[in-house]
């Protein structure tokens, strides 16, 4: 049976399939994404495919690869990148990599946190211009975050390890969620329950951890933004897509928040042009599951994916 593998991944989720003996593996290995019309050609004959989120599987991609398809194990959380009815129709399985990359996120989105409210960046850039600066009681002043207010918007595994570490902090946790977690789970974290407009007014710092869908597209949008405080921080270490950069870029122009710490944008890699020049804004990109060890585990939970299916195992971590 043939996998093929359609964008570079560690070698330790190779390694799993290459031990695989009935698999022929077929590896893209360069740094940049294969193309388009390269990738139809590539996966042709695929029995499983690993995909990565820079690889969009639609059904013209299906088509390609022909109906003796029988899994796509996406190494990413999230898998906007795949047409999921499309797949179900052709009796394809999708997996993605749920879990192991919760804690690296979340460090991603503490850090973020205190990127912008401590004008970190800003200052980082000031010492590596090289430009004059004298230590001042009113020099680069920032804001705390103890005792301030961190609404999440979305209280999966990732928005609970975050509330943890801003615990940590001294924060006060909110969250917004499709459904209200388990008392046990907001007890531990000292968490309250608000809707979404009463967390995008009462909260200091709002972060995004929900997953990409066509309900939460755009769902930070101009009025969500107007909602908020003007002393607010919005962190976004989710799907670019949640946010409306473009209204987002005009909220930060007229001083409806403070600013914005981001890890993930609308149109990646292109980034909107009104956030390149603001100070009050800090781009990073797309390093959210970026340690060496959680990237190791997304490439080996998804190669132990295509493996189980193949087998004619139940999936390990299929999407419902």
């Amino acid at each position: 049976m043939k996998v093929v593998v359609t964008g570079r991944i560690p070698a330790a989720g190779l390694a799993l399939l290459h031990a695989e003996p009935r698999l022929d593996l077929v590896a893209w290995d360069e740094d940049l994404p294969i193309a388009r019309e390269q990738l139809l050609g590539f996966v042709h004959g695929a029995d499983a495919l690993v995909t990565l989120l820079t690889e969009r599987v639609d059904a013209e991609l299906l088509q390609a690869v022909g109906p003796q398809l029988r899994s796509v194990s996406n190494v990413a959380v999230g898998y906007n990148n795949i047409d999921v009815p499309e797949c179900r129709s052709r009796n394809v399985i999708v997996t993605n990599t749920p879990g192991v990359l919760t804690d690296a996120t979340a460090d991603i989105a503490m850090s973020l946190i205190l990127m912008t409210t401590r004008r970190l960046g800003e200052g980082e850039r000031i010492i590596r211009s090289r430009m004059k600066w004298q230590w001042g009681m009113f020099y680069l002043l920032g804001t705390g975050i103890q005792a301030k207010r961190l609404g999440i918007i979305g209280m999966g595994a990732i928005g609970q390890a975050l509330a943890k570490r801003a615990n940590a902090f001294g924060m006060e946790i909110a969250y917004s969620n499709r459904g209200r977690v388990e008392n046990s789970i907001e007890v531990g974290l000292d968490a309250t329950y608000l809707s979404l407009d009463e967390l995008l007014a009462t909260s200091d710092v709002v972060s995004v951890n929900c997953p990409y869908s066509p309900q939460t597209h755009h769902l930070i949008d101009a009025g969500a933004l107007a909602t908020m405080k003007p002393t607010a921080t919005l962190i976004n270490t989710a799907r670019g897509p949640i946010v409306n950069e473009a209204a987002l870029v005009e909220a930060l122009d007229n001083n409806v928040i403070a600013n914005a710490g981001l890890d993930v944008f609308e149109h990646e890699p292109t980034v909107h042009d009104g956030l390149l020049g603001r100070e009050n804004v800090v781009l990073i990109p797309h390093l959210g599951s970026a340690t060496i060890e959680t990237r190791d585990a997304m490439a080996m939970l998804a190669a132990r994916n295509a493996i189980a299916i193949l087998r004619g195992e139940p999936a390990v971590t299929p999407v419902i």
